[in-house]
């Protein structure tokens, strides 16, 4: 019988696991604003290893970083009434710029009044479109091809730490382009970047296809994305990347002079990932053990952790650790330098090892006295935790060995990560139900974690497309995608008995 580090499964009760996880792992914390956190260092440790792999692979792709302000005039939002529609139950608004002291209270100064109220950045297309309007003026200055690292506010009403906060982290790329098939490669490209991100780095496997019509971005003409599925069966998008047409260029006229010298409105794109990967890093590799963290995105990807003993032993012990730390780093995975700590803290050997689980480290290294004297280390895979009497694996194995092996390792646990989550995706994906009735019945019946069903349908649209989201909603369901690779459709459509066009992804999603 396997004692856990955990005390909540995620067999018992998923939501409580998740929080749990975020806990144990010293991830985040409440900030005592609703619905925003406190990200710590092993969470923003992750966070900017996404950041770094993901922002080489987007400059990679000729695209340059910038950054725009974080307040948007309340005009710009107007300009594009579709857009504001999408964003207005969400958005944050500054009205003042000063506080005065009345009746022992802080109030705004009546007097400070904006004549201009700020919107707090939800999403920065219109401030960027402005932007774009003043540099361009000829086909010359196309493609225009940027990215901005910044925090976003949108202020949601139920909120779950990474999955769904009031203020989150994101990357937002923003292009215009002089031709519908120029601005349309481009969105097929950003999310083709995604996938294999969300896949190579995060070993998260994901579905990219088409949103359908009431999934789109606001203002957008097509919206694809990347679905990940978590272990409770649920749907996350993990990024998306929008076709926006003229909409935000006839907003903020963008035009230029084509080569024929006449004026155009150039074709814009969009696309984005936020800190909302982590949430999905969670739910996609977590156990009861607490979090498994893909070694090419974890901080540190080896912890040494010397036991020591408080008595004369301790120097040699510490500076054999430091001489297994400095080999490590000697050594390159997947491209770059191991990343190894030695844990001197002062804290028990026992509770260094379960912190380092916890947050799910990929390799954790203990060494003792005897382990020295031997010339040996004792290692833990993150991902091989238990023998089959369910005691910890520690494997005691010689020094030069372990040092000849770590980089195998290391990439065996990041295929490890990433084939069990692929296998559980596959299996959790039915393709076999033919009508509506299947449909609910399914869900009705498939237990506690049902997983995704891919249907063929004919693609609706407007009122008709409403009914249908309206029957999916009474089982709380929603669409995901249309994946890129789907089979094509034979049948009928499930939904509308009408000859249908494609497949389309149904699921409960957070």
């Amino acid at each position: 019988m396997i004692k856990h580090a955990l005390n909540v499964t995620r067999e018992a009760n998923f939501a409580e696991w998740y929080q749990t996880v975020i806990t144990e792992a010293d991830m985040a914390e409440e900030s005592g604003v609703r619905g925003c956190m406190v990200i710590r260092p092993w969470g923003y440790g992750i966070w900017e290893r996404i950041q770094r792999l993901l922002d080489d692979r987007i400059k990679a792709t000729g695209h340059e970083n910038c950054y725009f302000p974080l307040f948007i005039p309340l005009s710009y939002f107007e300009k594009e009434a579709e857009h504001v529609d999408g964003f207005a139950k969400e958005m944050a608004v500054v009205t003042h710029h000063r506080l005065i002291h009345k009746d022992g209270r802080m109030i705004p100064d009546p007097e400070a009044k904006l004549e201009e109220p700020l919107v707090v950045r939800p999403t920065s297309e219109t401030v960027i479109g402005a932007a774009f309007s003043r540099w361009i003026q000829s086909w010359r200055d196309l493609p225009v091809l940027i990215n901005q690292w910044a925090n976003v506010v949108r202020w949601e009403m139920r909120t779950r730490m990474f999955l769904r906060t009031a203020e989150f982290l994101w990357q937002e790329g923003h292009t215009a382009h002089a031709s519908v098939e120029e601005a349309r490669e481009e969105t097929m490209k950003m999310l083709e970047v995604y996938r294999s991100f969300a896949e190579e780095c995060v070993a998260m496997p994901v579905i990219a296809g088409e949103k359908p019509e009431n999934e789109r971005f606001p203002g957008a003409v097509s919206t694809y994305s990347i679905e990940a599925m978590m272990q409770d069966g649920k749907a996350l998008q993990a990024g998306t990347s929008h076709f926006l047409g003229t909409t935000f260029s006839s907003a903020q006229d963008i035009k230029f002079q084509n080569s024929e010298g006449q004026l155009e409105l150039a074709q814009t794109t969009s696309w984005g990932m936020s800190t909302r990967m982590i949430g999905g890093l969670i739910m996609t590799h977590g156990d009861d053990d607490g979090l498994r963290v893909p070694p090419r995105i974890a901080p540190w990807q080896v912890v040494i952790v010397p036991m020591l003993r408080d008595n004369d032993e301790d120097a040699a012990l510490i500076d054999y650790c430091k001489g297994i730390q400095q080999e490590l780093s000697k050594q390159h995975a997947f491209g770059e330098p191991v990343r190894a700590l030695l844990d001197l803290r002062a804290a028990k050997a026992v509770t260094k090892r379960w912190g380092w689980i916890k947050k799910g480290a990929p390799l954790v290294v203990e060494v003792g006295g005897r382990d020295m004297a031997g010339g040996n280390v004792s290692v833990i895979l993150r991902t091989d935790l238990y023998k089959e009497d369910g005691k910890l694996n520690s494997a005691i194995v010689g020094r030069d060995a372990f040092l000849a092996d770590a980089v195998g390792q290391l990439e065996a646990v990041q295929k490890a990560l990433y084939d069990e989550a692929r296998a559980r995706t596959d299996a959790s994906i039915v393709r076999d139900v033919t009508d509506f009735a299947g449909l609910e019945a399914y869900f009705e019946g498939a237990g506690k974690f049902p997983g995704w069903v891919e249907v063929e349908w004919a693609r609706p649209g407007g009122a008709d497309l409403d009914k249908v989201v309206e029957r999916l909603k009474a089982l709380k369901l929603t669409f995901r995608n249309v994946p890129n690779d789907a089979t094509p459709a034979t049948g009928t459509c499930i939904f509308t008995g009408a000859p249908a066009v494609e497949r389309i992804l149904v699921a409960r999603a957070y």
